[in-house]
This record gives structure tokens, C-alpha cells and sequence, in this order.
């Protein structure tokens, strides 16, 4: 284990308007245009959690943006 996983900092899921996924230290003020998701724990544990909600990469805007032109 690393010093990281081991150090006890928790860590907090966070996404943006654009449903972009990201860490983020808890207790530290989150940036602009990004809101918390819920999810805090380990490093690890928020990463995971990442990987199982965030299946499509692609922006909001541009997903909105194709299904458009499908439907279309």
C-alpha cells in the first residue's frame, strides 16, 4: 500500500454541468461548477465508484447533441 492509500485522507466523488467525473479532497472547498456526488471515502473507493456511474465519457452537451441529431 502507498502512503496515499494508507494516510487516512478522505476523498469525495465530485461532477461537473457537463457530468465529468473527478476526486477531490473532503474538507476543501469545492472549485467552481463542480458539486459533490454523494460518494465520500478512500481514494480507491471514490475512484471505484467513478468507474462503475461514469460509463460514457462524452460530455453532457455533446451527448445531448447527438441524440438530437439522431432524433432528428
Amino acid at each position: 500500500m502507498t502512503t496515499e492509500q494508507t494516510d487516512g485522507r478522505v476523498h469525495r466523488v465530485v461532477l461537473n454541468d457537463e457530468e465529468q467525473y473527478s476526486i477531490w479532497a473532503a474538507g476543501r472547498e469545492l472549485p467552481a461548477g463542480w458539486r459533490a456526488e454523494g460518494t465520500e471515502g478512500t481514494r480507491e473507493e471514490c475512484l471505484a465508484r467513478i468507474a462503475e456511474v461514469w460509463t460514457d465519457m462524452r460530455p453532457l452537451s455533446l451527448r445531448q447533441r447527438m441524440d438530437e441529431s439522431t432524433a432528428a
